[in-house]
């Protein structure tokens, strides 16, 4: 029994420290994809890239589920050119994410474009995000919820705020410059009180806690109650647990 347990222990280890692994080398390329435009251009060349319209995800129907199709730089080239836009349009992409392999991910929204005609070109539809979320798989909402947000954040910060003047993003879209003064905007975890009632932080134990949390959620002896956690059929929820496994396996001694 014993040998089981420590055959089994070093397994989930290794499993962690893997995962770990990962998670710090797609970091450390995404930090240099995002701090090196030259970088992030030559990833562009091997990346892949997500559309959107109007902030609108482009998906495909398969199986009661929808898909996120990605497309080639050279596949999104000649799109561009079918619907006579220039190829300098991808630009305004901006860096998502990427695989275990390096592949740089990206989002570019073609809101300028015909939707309809889009639509057929592509065998997809441009699809409301928060209508399609919970018939997306864990990885694909994950991408499409940032690339939604920081395309929106973009489109909301054209111009600064001290000058006026045109801000310019670097290639990832990790920044925005306005040349005028040099101010750099990054997008930015704000409270806004028209969407959100109120917004805290909690540390590490206390999401391990609320998600071993079971029963209903009484009222404790000084009258507050312990925050809410998404039911587990949630993507929020899945994405709070892998967090905490993440966390617990970087606290793992070496």
């Amino acid at each position: 029994m014993s040998l089981y347990c420590g055959i089994a222990c070093r397994r989930k280890f290794f499993w962690c420290y893997r995962l770990l692994s990962t998670y710090v080398t797609k970091t450390r390329y995404l930090f240099e994809l995002k701090e090196d435009d030259d970088a992030c251009k030559k990833a562009q060349q091997t990346g892949a890239f997500y559309l959107f319209h109007s902030l609108a995800p482009l998906l495909q129907t398969s199986a009661h589920q929808y898909l996120a199709p990605r497309h080639s730089l050279l596949e999104l080239e000649r799109l561009l050119g079918k619907f006579g836009q220039d190829a300098q349009r991808i630009e305004d992409s901006v860096l998502i994410g990427c695989s275990e392999q390096q592949e740089a991910w990206f989002a570019l929204d073609l809101a300028s474009l015909h939707k309809p005609e889009m639509e057929t070109e592509l065998k997809g539809s441009f699809i409301e995000l928060r209508k399609a979320l919970f018939q997306l798989n864990a990885r694909d909402a994950s991408l499409l919820s940032t690339a939604q947000a920081l395309l929106r954040w973009h489109d909301a910060h054209q111009f600064c705020s001290r000058s006026g003047q045109p801000t310019k993003k670097n290639v990832a879209g990790s920044k925005r410059v306005c040349p005028s003064n040099n101010i750099i905007y990054y997008p930015q975890i704000q409270v806004n009180l028209r969407e959100l009632e109120t917004a805290a932080w909690f540390s590490h134990d206390e999401v391990a806690t609320a998600l071993k949390r079971k029963g209903p959620y009484t009222q404790q002896q000084n009258g507050t109650f312990p925050f809410w956690l998404p039911p587990k059929l949630a993507i929020s929820h899945q994405l709070i647990k892998e967090w905490v496994e993440k966390q617990t396996c970087s606290s793992l001694p070496a």
